[in-house]
């Protein structure tokens, strides 16, 4: 069975924000993020190094790229909360996402290691959510490409969206490959 590119890569669709922020999806959106570490988990749970080392399509990157990535974005996210909490809209650093997938480490590490340091981000990142009033999630961060605020609303879906979409590469790849 093909399956057009469009589905390979959005598998949960492309991200839609809600109308409106609301208390509800806040708690959604953290809920989300805070499972994602041991949906993971799961999904990888008895891969085996040359499982991890395939594309999730043509021209995508590898499972174990993929268990990288979110970490490495989900931190920046954390820091540009933190900025957005902490300054007044500062201006984030920007960062080639493409080149970190590829730094050695990705391809040499124990994946073990990265589960862990997600699950431990997660966890804290969870709690500062959490910790954030609605009026805090109107702060907002500039990025340097485009000078537009980013208000922490619109990004905490983002991320929430983030995770589940990465994870659907894998689990969508495994039920393509009959793993």
């Amino acid at each position: 069975m093909e399956v057009d590119i469009e589905t390979l890569k959005y598998p949960i669709g492309r991200y839609e924000a809600p109308e409106t922020f609301t208390e509800a999806y806040k708690d959604e959106c953290i809920a989300r993020i805070e499972a994602l570490p041991a949906k993971l988990k799961s999904a990888i749970e008895g891969m085996t190094a040359e499982q991890l080392d395939t594309r999730y399509r043509e021209g995508g990157w590898t499972v174990r790229q993929l268990l990288n990535h979110i970490p490495d974005s989900h931190m920046n996210a954390y820091i540009r909360f933190k900025w957005s909490l902490t300054e007044e809209t500062p201006t984030i650093k920007a960062y080639d996402e493409k080149l970190w997938v590829k730094t050695n480490e990705v391809a040499s590490f124990n994946i073990d290691t990265t589960m862990k340091l997600l699950d431990a981000h997660h966890a804290r990142w969870a709690e500062l959510l959490k910790s954030m009033s609605m009026e805090d999630y109107d702060k907002a961060f500039k990025h340097p490409e485009t000078g537009k605020r980013n208000p922490l609303n619109k990004w905490v879906g983002v991320y929430a969206w983030h995770g589940e979409h990465h994870l659907a590469h894998i689990t969508e790849l495994k039920k393509r490959k009959g793993w």
